[in-house]
Parts: structure tokens; sequence; C-alpha cells
């Protein structure tokens, strides 16, 4: 028998994909494109775990299209600026003021805490859980 010297690697000329050996096989040499790094904040957490969970189509399709990154950075940029908004539109609803911080400090705390938490939901329910 012939002794046929193996390449390490080489391009499928009808494919165009290119193949590296790994021991006596040859494998796909798939990359994927260099996808830029964020930091995923408590929302953006949350919206990929939510598509992970339960969106698993949509969560692939926008891997494989490589725009999950940019959709998770939308979603936590407007999800950040929604809630410091929401934030503010309580406070001055519910007559808060810098003044009760020093006078009455529990009420103050609660009630911003009350505040938050609504925000809170309200994001989840239109930009996260959609």
């Amino acid at each position: 028998m012939e002794n046929k010297e193996l390449k390490e690697r080489f391009i499928d000329e009808k494919t165009g994909m290119e193949y590296i050996r790994q021991g006596d096989y040859y494998i796909p040499n798939l990359v994927l494109p260099k996808q830029k790094k964020i930091h995923l904040n408590k929302y953006g957490r949350m919206r990929l775990n939510y598509l992970k969970e339960h969106k698993k189509a949509e969560y692939t399709i926008m891997f494989m299209e490589n725009i999950l990154i940019d959709h998770l950075e939308e979603i936590q940029e407007t999800a950040t600026k929604r809630v410091n908004q929401i934030i503010e539109d309580l406070k001055s609803k519910s007559n808060l003021t810098e003044d009760m911080k020093n006078t009455d400090m529990l009420y103050w705390v609660g009630t911003m805490n009350a505040i938050k938490q609504q925000a809170d939901e309200i994001i989840l329910n239109e930009l996260i859980y959609v």
C-alpha cells in the first residue's frame, strides 16, 4: 500500500470550506467573527437569560447573525435611561423631597425603595420580558 502524506490543511473546492487535520480526520475550520466585549448590567443579563430560556429561536438567530451583543447593549442602555426617567417621575408625583432624607429617613428610604421597585417592574414588562 502506498504511504500518502496527508496535508495539515486544505480547502474543499466544492464548498470553499477550509479543513484542518486532527489525527486521522479532517474537521471544518469554523471560526466566529470577532465580537466587541461589553459589560452587561442587570437588565442586559436578564434579557439574555430570558432569550436563552424562553425565546430560544430568537436567541439562536441573533447569535448566529452576530447581532446579539448589539441587541443586549441597546436593551440595557434603554432600560437604564427609562428606569431613571420613571424614578424621577414617580418621585415628583409622590412629593418626596431631599429635606425628608434628613427629617424622616425611614419614610424616605421606604418610599424610594417602593419607587425603584415600581420602575423595575415597569421595565421588566416593557423591555425585558417581551
